[in-house]
Parts: structure tokens; sequence; C-alpha cells
């Protein structure tokens, strides 16, 4: 008889996320900006602490997440902890990324696995990219793989691996204001997940971004939970 794996809990997994996108280092700690993030999934709480902040601190935080009381009185708790009203305190929507993913937005979509696509785009750099970084990213050195829609000659929408680990990769999209609201960002991050095989997925975005929520809709993204930043 043979044994499959458990799959990992929505806590589990947002764990997994949370390393995906800060990166933590040997010791599980964040590199900053962020002092702690906390991770609310409907079956518990997982947590990771700054390096910069002192460990006896650091212990406090999160002991309190796991202790595992409501979710207010948490962040409230952290957040005095850390230095009361000064603190930033932001939160968003995590999703996985479950392939196979198919959105028909009525145009093509180009993608970094055939190399015509990236001498197509490589002279249409949109503003919000730096030479270097589009360079990285069209060169296969940081943000690949990718899927892009080029449209009037210019690119109108882009998801590239925004981090990529070995537990994993996060999804990051964006659209030009000219073309948002015709389904460019699902289209895009539906080839995009197409191009990781074997690869833990995931997305997420801010709790006031509805258009990036919308995205996530389209494409039926299951919800793990939600991300809880403070900030000093």
């Amino acid at each position: 008889m043979t044994s499959t794996a458990r799959e990992p809990r929505d806590s589990e997994l947002l764990r997994i996320e949370l390393g995906v996108i800060w990166r933590l280092d040997g010791l599980g700690r964040l590199p900053g900006p962020e002092d702690l993030v906390i991770g609310v999934a409907a079956d518990g709480m997982v947590a990771a602490v700054a390096s910069v902040v002192p460990d006896p601190l650091a212990g406090r935080l999160l002991s309190l997440v796991a202790d595992g009381g409501e979710l207010p009185d948490v962040v409230v708790g952290c957040q005095a902890l850390l230095g009361g009203m000064g603190v930033a305190v932001s939160r968003g929507p995590s999703y996985l990324v479950e392939p196979p993913l198919g959105y028909d937005a009525g145009v093509e979509v180009l993608t970094s696995a055939v190399p015509a696509h990236a001498r197509l785009v490589r002279p249409l750099r949109p503003g919000n990219w730096e030479p270097g970084e589009w360079d990285d990213l069209l060169g296969g050195r940081e943000g690949a793989p990718w899927a892009m829609i080029v449209e009037d000659g210019q690119v109108a929408a882009v998801c590239h691996t925004a981090r990529l680990t070995p537990a994993g990769a996060e999804a990051g999209t964006w659209t030009a204001p000219a073309y948002r609201g015709r389904g460019y960002a699902a289209a895009t991050t539906a080839a995009w997940s197409g191009l990781l095989p074997d690869t833990r997925l995931f997305y997420s975005t801010s709790a006031d971004n509805r258009s990036s929520q919308r995205v996530a809709e389209r494409l039926g993204l299951r919800p793990i939970g939600h991300l809880w930043k403070l900030t000093a």
C-alpha cells in the first residue's frame, strides 16, 4: 500500500507563502521593512518577526499570536507591544493558485517560454519598470517566468514571478490603466500559472485593491486567509 502526503492546512500554506514573499533568514526572521507579519487562516495563525526586533520582544509577539486569541485582540496586542498607535497596520487576502487555469480575454498572451516573445516586448518597457529590472526580467535573471499582453504597440498587462524560492512562487500583476477591466490580468495570470510546473503558487493583494481581488474571483483562486503587516 502506498501512502500519499497530507495536503498542508491553510495556516501552513500561509506560513509557506510568508517565507516565499519575505525570503526569511535562517532563523525564520523577516528582512523588513515590516516588523511583524501575521498569517490568519480559518484553522489558525502563524507569524514571523523582523530580524531587527530584539529577541525578548520577538518572543512576546510570537507567543501572543500562538496563544490563539481573537484576531482583533491579537493585532491590537501586537501593535501595543511594537509601539502603539505609531505602528501602521495593513492586511490583504491570499490565494492558492491551482493550475490548470484558463481565461480567455480575446487577445494573445505572450510568455517567456517562447524566446521570440522576449525579443518582441524588449523595446516596449512600461514606465513603471526600471531599465535594469526590465532587462533582468526578459533575460530570465529575476522575475521570470512571465506572461504579457501587448496591444496598440505597448505592454498592456504583465504577470511575472514576483518571488521564487524552492518552496513556491508568488504572482505579481500589473495592467496599464487604459486596459483595466478587460480581464487582461486574469488572462496573464492564468498563462503564468502554467509556466511553473510542480511549484506551489500564491497570489495575494491588499484589502482595498478590489481590481486585484476580482482577478482572483475570475480565476476561481482558493482563498487561504489574510496576511496582516505591522510596521513601526
